[in-house]
């Protein structure tokens, strides 16, 4: 793309819709800075990089690949493009191809072995692919996944020397196996750990117990393996790292890869009321057309698969395009299918492609001219990784960010310094979740028996296997703790959930389309719920708690539904406490009991279309929370305090995600203006799943400037008394009354002043 070609694209946005431009950003280009190679790797392997194109790795790439090298735990946390994979690959090569190997020609016993870990499938196949073309002598790559077929698993066993595979296959195959995965872990130098930023929640909990399990399986082989870390630009990437890993890591942050020159807009139309109801995907629809007409290549990002199929129709339908030059791409996609789309890409021919962020762990692409991303992402990271997509090399890119009617989105385009010059998320995941750890300590016994003091084991393991032992779990003996059951622990937890799932299966066929966590079945597959797979839209016709299975039906349905759900709160014990002048701050374990009540109808474009009963019972969520208490003298002046309150708890939901690495939906609240636990004025944010996943601790840390900025995004809003730009969320199950505006500043300004009298 040439300069023009930047200029003519924004200057189409502009006169498009003028009043939809709220900032127009320009980032400069950066020059690289590379260094020679190390000594250290093969010269074989240096060779195959320079025919590749790869001249000489950048600082970044020799600094992280050097600690490696030298035996540190690294994370190398840097922008998309900038070669992280390199950074890896250098210290694995140079371990496999080790001259001094004393089985080197003669045996594959003690041959040094790799581990590299992907979130997907997709991007393990995509790692191979890379060594495969690579072709150095010596180093033999294997994907073992749920689809490696058994022939293929052995010869992995035998030959291996560089195994790709994923936490799942680790989990449910090679951990439970690892007798005959011996050769491998005896000899094991490195595991890779790729976009471990997407390691977070509860699935981040998981895949840190998973990796503390095969460390501690490889120091049983007497192997101390090194891990490298590679991760999008984050918050803290050492920390988030030493949680993930369980041990110090050394992290590499500074970008030393060129990077082109890039312009973003910020989108957001004023909203007519006499138009219809406000459409990102219509405005992201109509953007990418216009990017196309005027000589780009385009990514545009969505947040749901249904908005995937809709913008790439509308985009079909504005160009007149229906010879290929307009792709969808999301999860679930089989290989020869990504393939076709990556080719695409490559070639040319596809000149628009509107994604899910699957595409961020799916498709290997070298660069487009331009992104569009519809909707926050969820994290500062998640959307410069998407606007990273575009402008590899020296050629300039543009980038669209369009903002949905949804607090945090209109408060970031409304605040851009929030997007440009704020530190990155951390990742946030806790370990430590009972409810996560348990069935992992259970694993863990079943592999080889837990002794005392085992150093891979995270705090508050010794209570977790007492308990365990009461339930007849674990058997402590002199040796250690013992798995006594007869199942597969393995079998019992669900990596990407928290253990309980119900199966959603098609109707007529029975096939099984896909599993959702018990916890959030009543949302997601409540009857009458629409439910989408690959593309193909379904209508839930039943769901059996009692024996966990969603019957669904395929049904053309020109509409998505939204559960509503009502709550109430008990506090089952305090771990701090913060007080202050007026009000107090607290953290701590509760339970929530709520019950799904009803489910909105809404057209593709938001318009609401209906709202339909239903009759499911009450479910209780033991999990974490972050709560505050105002004092009544600081509140007796607010005529309206229930919708105060609310309207706050609802902001505050809305701005958490700028804070932490989570979703609005991630995490719920409870507001009263008198609980019975406190006996005062109340607001409670919780984390959405069992035992907690660090959302709400990871606010509580961050509360002034949390709140703060809440307080801003309503006060700063031009509505009159709210809107779904501020104060009105999408999941009350209260249908947003009451609700007062100006209240909610009040509360929020309240709790923001006594916040720097204690140490958060």
């Amino acid at each position: 793309m040439t300069r023009s070609a930047a200029v003519a694209t924004l200057d189409a946005w502009t006169r498009a819709r003028p009043d939809a431009v709220q900032h127009v950003l320009h980032v400069p280009a950066r020059e690289g800075t590379s260094t020679p190679w190390p000594v250290w790797v093969p010269s074989i392997a240096v060779d195959r990089w320079q025919r590749a194109g790869v001249v000489a790795p950048w600082t970044h790439q020799l600094a992280a690949a050097q600690a490696a090298h030298d035996g540190s735990h690294v994370v190398i946390a840097t922008g998309t493009g900038s070669g992280k994979s390199l950074a890896f690959a250098m210290p694995v090569v140079a371990a496999v191809l080790d001259p001094g190997s004393s089985a080197r020609g003669t045996s594959l016993l003690n041959e040094p072995c790799a581990i590299y870990l992907a979130p997907t499938k997709a991007l393990a196949h995509d790692q191979l692919r890379s060594w495969v073309e690579l072709d150095i002598p010596g180093v033999r790559p294997a994907v073992v996944d749920g689809d490696t077929p058994p022939e293929d698993r052995a010869w992995a066993r035998r030959h291996a020397n560089v195994l790709l595979t994923n936490p799942d296959m680790l989990h449910y195959s090679i951990l439970p196996g690892h007798e005959r995965w011996s050769r491998v872990l005896r000899n094991l130098r490195y595991i890779v750990v790729d976009e471990s930023h997407a390691y977070r929640g509860v699935f981040g909990a998981h895949v840190a117990l998973v990796l503390r399990r095969l460390r501690r399986i490889a120091d049983h082989y007497r192997s101390s393996p090194v891990v490298i870390a590679a991760s999008a630009t984050s918050g803290e990437p050492a920390r988030s790292t030493e949680r993930l890993i369980g041990a110090p890591v050394v992290a590499i942050t500074e970008d030393c890869s060129p990077a082109a020159e890039r312009t973003i807009v910020l989108w957001q139309p004023t909203i007519d009321t006499s138009e219809s109801t406000f459409s990102p995907t219509r405005e992201a629809a109509a953007l990418t057309a216009l990017a196309v007409e005027n000589g780009c290549q385009v990514l545009t990002f969505l947040r749901s698969r249904r908005a995937v199929e809709y913008v790439a129709s509308i985009t079909q339908e504005k160009l007149g395009a229906d010879d290929g030059r307009v792709a969808a791409y999301r999860g679930g996609y089989l290989s020869e299918e990504r393939r076709m789309l990556e080719d695409g890409l490559r070639s040319g021919s596809t000149r628009a492609l509107a994604t899910t962020n699957a595409l961020e762990l799916g498709i290997d692409i070298s660069g487009v001219d331009a992104v569009i991303t519809a909707g926050w992402p969820g994290t500062r990271s998640s959307l410069w990784q998407q606007f990273g997509r575009a402008g590899r090399g020296a050629e300039p890119s543009i980038a669209a960010f369009v903002a949905r009617e949804d607090p945090l989105d209109v408060y970031l385009v409304e605040h851009p310094d929030a997007i440009t010059a704020q530190p990155f998320e951390e990742t946030v995941f806790d370990p430590s979740n009972p409810h996560v750890l348990a069935p992992h300590l259970a694993s863990a016994a079943s592999e080889l028996p837990i002794v005392e003091g085992d150093r891979f084991l995270p705090d508050g393991s010794q209570e977790v296997l007492a308990d365990l032992g009461a339930q007849g779990l674990l058997r402590k003996r002199p040796t250690g703790w013992y798995w006594t059951s007869r199942e597969r622990p393995q079998d019992l937890t669900d990596l990407r959930g928290t253990g309980e799932t119900v199966r959603i299966v098609e109707m007529g066929t029975g096939r099984l389309l896909g599993t959702v966590d018990a916890a959030s079945s009543h949302r997601n597959v409540h009857p009458g719920a629409v439910y989408v797979h690959q593309g193909v839209s379904h209508v839930v016709r039943s769901l059996d708690i009692e024996d966990a299975v969603a019957i669904v039906e395929v049904e053309v349905v020109d509409y998505t539904t939204f559960a509503r759900d009502i709550s109430d709160i008990r506090i089952r014990g305090r771990d701090r406490t913060w007080a202050g002048a007026g009000a107090t701050m607290n953290t701590g374990r509760v339970d929530v009991i709520s019950k799904t009540v009803a489910y909105e109808m809404r057209a593709l474009d938001g318009a609401l279309l209906g709202v339909r009963d239903l009759d499911l019972p009450e479910r209780v969520l033991s999990t974490q929370a972050v709560w505050w208490t105002i004092d009544d003298r600081e509140t007796s002046h607010l005529t309206d305090l229930p919708g105060a309150v609310h309207a706050a708890e609802h902001a505050a939901i809305g701005l958490l995600p700028l804070f932490a690495s989570c979703d609005r939906w991630d995490i719920g609240g409870v507001s009263t203006a008198m609980h019975p636990d406190t006996g005062q004025t109340t607001i409670f944010i919780y984390d959405g799943v069992p035992g907690g996943a660090g959302f709400s601790h990871r606010g509580a840390e961050v509360a002034p400037a949390w709140l703060s900025t809440t307080a801003e995004a309503i006060r700063s809003c031009g509505c009159v008394s709210g809107c779904p730009s501020c104060i009105q969320s999408p999941k009350c199950g209260n249908g947003n009354d009451p609700l007062d505006k100006s209240g909610a500043i009040e509360i929020l300004d309240i709790v923001v002043r006594a916040l720097p009298a204690v140490d958060v």
